[in-house]
């Protein structure tokens, strides 16, 4: 059994650390314009470039860089986004596309192209044909079975990518209009504001009225929030409970979903499907393990899980009951680093928000540092012993390396959550 890679999302350079110091073997992420995250400002800049490439090949296991350039390209966009593929082609390994005219720019600069889920590819007669046209990856079709997938990688002449974790849109391969429809913002465009994951008011519509012009019967200005779910917002996927049977079924890449997410969601992510992926590996994936993985991923931001449409499509299982997070974490500000001790490994934190005290877990942030989590085991004032650290103050406690200007959470665990 081959391992696959383990690709994360990178929305920005403190997540980009997240994702490298968790073990993925891959990241992507986008530069603002043409991918499906445009609007939600988590993207990198061209000038990121560099720093981005070196980050992730300076390392004891280089990581690999995927470009997204996966919206869709209208006709007076071709000159900029071909510049974006000469511009960023000698620092990533592959472009994520879904636009047949990006393709025709990738292959005019023999620049390796990955095709992205937009393209709904879910047979292996449509993988064939697009590794004809020089594709050297396929992402397939959130809608394909299990099954079907296992039968498509045996008949590929390319890598198959498939999405193992993460928000799932109700549309196909997530080609939706409803939030062009309702907002003037495309989803195909990466502008989505996902209208889906709202609950929806229902309200009687009476076609006869009076000689006035008022509704005749008395109920037609009934209305009612539908319940009990929301009608069209999807559960979250999360494939920890069978990382065994995606392997067997030969997924040479499994996708983490959410740029949009931030680096706690994806160290913590990374770090357990890297976890479950080695376990399978070693003959140690047990209940026990998926039981405890599961638990740790539901600290991060998530909706309600469930297997996505790998075991059947479609159904009413797939649909939440909340438009909320039912993270059992949540984070509150402290402040920020102000000092950092290096020798004695000692931070000095400008406590602004959120009190610490001792017995607390904390996470600290930061572009250079990732995510670092430390249980305060003391804290100190100049001379002073403290058992807290209140707002206006400020403390120092001992912390793996961190840099002045990274911001400080208090990690609260939830007692309301499912």
């Amino acid at each position: 059994m081959k391992r696959p890679e383990i690709l994360a999302p990178a929305g920005d350079f403190t997540c980009l650390q997240a994702a490298l110091d968790a073990g993925a073997d891959a990241v992507y992420f986008g530069l603002g314009t043409f991918n499906m995250r445009a609007r939600s400002g988590v993207n990198f800049r061209e000038a990121d470039l560099p720093a981005v490439a070196r980050r992730c090949t300076e390392r004891e296991r280089p990581v690999r860089r995927y470009l997204a350039l996966n919206a869709i390209m209208f006709e007076d966009e071709a000159d900029e986004v071909e510049r974006t593929i000469l511009a960023a082609k000698p620092f990533v390994d592959a472009f994520i596309v879904s636009d047949w005219g990006v393709v025709s720019l990738c292959r005019k600069h023999g620049a390796p192209f990955h095709v992205s889920t937009q393209m709904s590819t879910s047979n292996s007669g449509a993988v064939r044909f697009l590794a004809s046209q020089g594709a050297s990856r396929v992402v397939l079709a959130r809608e394909c079975t299990l099954a079907e997938v296992k039968r498509i990688c045996a008949a590929s002449p390319v890598e198959i990518e498939c999405f193992v974790h993460g928000a799932q849109c109700v549309a196909e391969s997530g080609r939706c209009f409803m939030s062009h429809d309702v907002f003037g913002k495309s989803a195909c465009r990466g502008e989505c504001v996902q209208p889906c994951r709202r609950r929806f008011l229902v309200k009687a519509v009476d076609l006869y009225e009076d000689a006035d012009g008022n509704p005749v019967h008395a109920d037609a200005k009934a209305q009612y929030v539908v319940e009990t779910h929301t009608v069209i917002s999807a559960k979250d996927l999360c494939s920890l409970g069978f990382v065994d049977r995606l392997m067997d079924a030969g997924i040479a890449s499994f996708k983490i979903e959410g740029r949009a997410r931030n680096a706690n969601y994806v160290m913590t992510t990374v770090r357990c499907y890297r976890r479950a992926v080695d376990a399978v590996l070693a003959g140690t994936y047990t209940p026990e393990l998926v039981r405890a993985l599961t638990d740790e991923v539901k600290t991060v931001f998530h909706r309600e899980f469930a297997e996505g449409l790998y075991f059947g499509r479609p159904g009413e299982r797939q649909f939440a009951d909340s438009e909320d997070s039912l993270a059992t974490t949540v984070k509150r500000h402290v402040g920020i680093v102000v000092d950092y001790f290096l020798k004695a490994g000692i931070a000095q934190v400008k406590v602004q928000d959120h009190a610490i005290a001792v017995g607390d877990d904390i996470q600290v942030h930061g572009p250079t540092t990732g995510v670092v989590e430390v249980k305060v085991d003391g804290l100190r004032r100049d001379d002073e012993v403290l058992e807290r650290a209140e707002k206006g103050t400020w403390a120092t406690f001992r912390c793996p390396r961190c840099r002045v200007g990274d911001k400080v959470f208090f990690v609260e665990r939830r007692a309301d959550c499912r």
